[in-house]
């Protein structure tokens, strides 16, 4: 019971070892350059995205900040518009008041002096149909024979009329 196969050959012991340090150098050669190499660039890309990642945070911390400041200002600005426009909207209303007031107070003094006009007007028509009435009256008084009396007596009367009669 002699099997070749478990007894120890010292040929292909050696062989063996020849065999295995030639294929650790061909592969320390030909697969584990190009494989470490392979995987320091990827660590080289690696920390070249953190890198990048990190300065991203920070750009779009500061673009976070430059527009919180550009709002603060369009708000700043926007309520100055606002109070800008209130302020014109009062001025407007007032300066619409006070023409409003100017045309009623023209139109006032124009219906016065129209309301004035008017009142002398018949005024005077009332006097001219007085003279009428009192010519008309004297005429037929002087038609008739009348007595001193009567006489002197529509005298008083006429001049009492003239007088309480307003003038303007």
């Amino acid at each position: 019971m002699n099997n070749p196969l478990v007894q120890p050959d010292p040929g292909l012991f050696i062989w063996t070892i020849v065999t295995f340090l030639v294929l650790v150098a061909l592969l320390r050669k030909f697969a584990w350059g190009p494989l470490l190499a392979a995987l320091d660039a990827r660590q080289q890309a690696i920390v070249k995205s953190l890198r990048d990642v990190e300065q991203a945070k920070a750009e779009l911390e500061r673009a976070h900040l430059e527009s919180g400041k550009v709002i603060a200002a369009a708000r700043t600005e926007a309520e100055g518009m606002i109070a800008g426009a209130r302020v014109a909207a009062d001025r407007f209303g007032d300066e619409l008041r006070r023409k409003a007031q100017e045309e009623a107070s023209a139109l006032l003094k124009r219906a016065e002096r129209d309301i004035q006009i008017e009142t002398g007007r018949a005024i005077e028509q009332v006097r001219r149909e007085a003279i009428d009435i009192g010519v008309a009256i004297a005429s037929k008084v002087v038609r008739h024979n009348i007595s001193k009396d009567d006489n002197l007596a529509i005298i008083q009367d006429t001049i009492q009329q003239i007088e309480s009669t307003p003038r303007h």
